[in-house]
């Protein structure tokens, strides 16, 4: 189209506009709010889901979180992104529109060398949109295209995960699901390696219609049937295809790589409660420190973890109530240790994991074993996770500040204890 046809009719769209501009600007204006809130939402049923699972599950369901997150934190920023820049877009469309001559650099002040580089760049206001329109849409593409790459990973890698802890569990197995995963995956990707390797270097040495020129056929072929082909993607074959391949590639794995990482972090920094900024001089609080997840009327259910708590920081009344929630990642394989009740009885087989468990969890007040305590098999009222409730007679305190100290098994299955890692919990409170 030629400069004149723009100018002649500044207030209709140049011809070139990409036809699904309408359709952009309609699925990010709906799809950027319920993009913004889902990661939120994420962590929310991560923190519910993690008590409730164990061992191999809970890095199952870890894998979906950092997947689930990092695709709709990549649709959030796509969409917001790309809402600013059809904005900026709309801006250069309209600004033409009321000043159809564009820059005019006769009434612009500047020196005669920077002029002249002006004047020999011949960028006009339609290129301006043009390329305005087209940087909109292919951030668009890319970032739709990397959160459904990050989709269909988590489909693969989590359902084949899911898939091994089946096996392992029902055969009994002693295998590590990651291994076996790792293992199998570069038994299925290993010919297709190499069969791409040797049709790359040896592109036009191999004779059509021998041995080896359709052994590679073969496999390459069935690979593509099986969506391993260059063009199963076709977002991302385009893009590779007319943005350079190494240039386009580098982009979609950088952006996954980065939004994976920062979401793992930024889960460890919430699950950690690790804290940023001039935090050096203040003093560490070790096992002592005043924890809100300890008690009922402060803790957060959505985002604190499943740990010991009593009913407020001061008890008025002559009874403490103490509720120690199950945790399977860390009780279960304790439990396990502890010796097999005699006979098929169910009450006796649950009176010996009580007492197994109480043992484990055993409660010292101000220092004290609580002569006579008692655990009672019960639940959390307020998120329904298995739980042991202790009621704990208090009467007798003088007034003051008092501790409880809750034991707990050991977190390396070795039988050693982290630096960092007392042997229980505390929780003080005033009476």
């Amino acid at each position: 189209m030629s400069e004149a046809d723009h100018t002649e009719q500044p207030h209709v769209l140049p011809r070139r506009t990409t036809p699904t501009w309408e359709v952009e600007l309609l699925i990010s204006g709906v799809a950027v709010f319920a993009m913004l809130q889902l990661p939120g939402w994420l962590d929310d049923r991560m923190f519910a889901l993690e008590p409730r699972v164990g061992g191999d599950w809970q890095m199952t369901s870890r894998m979906v979180y950092f997947y689930a997150k990092s695709a709709a934190i990549v649709l959030a920023v796509t969409f917001a992104l790309h809402l600013l820049l059809r904005a900026h877009w709309i801006a250069l469309v309209g600004m033409h529109s009321v000043f159809p001559k564009g820059v005019r650099l006769d009434r612009l002040r500047m020196g005669p060398i920077q002029r002249a580089i002006e004047e020999a760049n011949p960028d006009s206001d339609e290129d301006a949109i043009e390329r305005a329109d087209n940087r909109a849409s292919v951030v668009f593409a890319i970032g739709v295209s990397v959160a459904l790459l990050i989709g269909s990973i988590c489909l693969f890698f989590c359902g084949a995960l899911v898939l091994a802890l089946l096996l392992a569990n029902a055969a009994g197995w002693q295998v590590n699901p990651v291994n076996f995963i790792a293992a199998g995956f570069a038994v299925f990707i290993l010919p297709f390696a190499i069969a791409a390797g040797i049709d790359h270097a040896r592109a036009g040495r191999l004779q059509p219609g021998g041995r080896a020129y359709r052994a590679i056929e073969s496999i390459l072929r069935f690979y593509a049937r099986i969506g391993m082909g260059r063009r199963n993607n076709r977002i991302i074959a385009i893009l590779t295809s007319n943005g350079g391949e190494r240039r386009v590639m580098a982009l979609v794995i950088g952006i996954m790589m980065t939004t994976i990482v920062g979401v793992a972090s930024a889960y460890a920094a919430m699950r950690g409660k690790m804290e940023i900024g001039a935090y050096a001089l203040f003093p560490d609080a070790g096992p002592t420190g005043i924890d809100p997840a300890h008690y009922e009327d402060q803790r957060d259910l959505a985002r604190d973890d499943a740990a010991p708590y009593v009913q407020s920081m001061a008890i008025a009344g002559p009874y403490l109530r103490l509720v120690v929630p199950y945790k399977p990642r860390r009780d279960e394989r304790a439990m396990r240790a502890c010796p097999a009740p005699r006979g098929d009885d169910k009450a006796d087989r649950a009176n010996a994991l009580l007492a197994c468990m109480q043992a484990l969890r055993a409660v010292a007040l101000d220092g004290k074993p609580i002569p006579g305590l008692r655990y009672e098999v019960g639940r959390d009222p307020h998120t329904d996770l298995l739980a042991l409730v202790a009621i704990i007679d208090i009467r007798a305190l003088p007034p003051g500040r008092h501790e409880l100290r809750i034991a707990h098994p050991l977190r390396d299955p070795d039988g050693k204890r982290d630096d960092d890692d007392p042997g229980y919990e505390l929780i003080a409170f005033w009476h």
